[in-house]
């Protein structure tokens, strides 16, 4: 889905104007006209005072969905499964942000190795 379309989208639904969120968000008429019609793509950053000024959460950008599902952290035997809480799971988001510096062919690379250390250990 293209942001700027959805973001005029919601624009509209709230009843507000190109000028209105130039109040709210401190970005330029202007800037948020080339961004609806697709000459601007807005930062992270920026997207998020488009959000704060919609009073919508920044995923509405991404999806038509109103709400987002929530993902059972819970294996079938009803325990937590590792990272849905306390230390594991800023280990877990620390893991995700080095991912998401790595460039996809690291992150392959990455996995290939720890696919073979996992079959490596499964022998033993």
């Amino acid at each position: 889905m293209e942001i700027g379309a959805k973001l005029g989208e919601l624009r509209i639904a709230k009843n507000l104007s190109q000028g209105d969120l130039e109040k709210r968000t401190g970005l330029l008429r202007c800037y948020t006209s080339r961004v609806e019609n697709g000459y601007t793509i807005p930062t992270i950053e920026t997207l998020e005072k488009y959000a704060r000024a919609l009073e919508v959460p920044i995923y509405r950008f991404f999806t038509n969905e109103v709400s987002v599902k929530v993902p059972n952290f819970r294996k079938p035997d009803d325990t937590l499964l590792w990272g849905s809480r306390g230390k594991e799971r800023g280990e877990l988001q620390q893991f995700a942000k080095a991912l998401s510096k790595m460039s996809q062919r690291d992150r392959n690379i990455l996995l290939v190795m720890a696919q073979k250390m996992a079959q490596q250990n499964a022998k033993r």
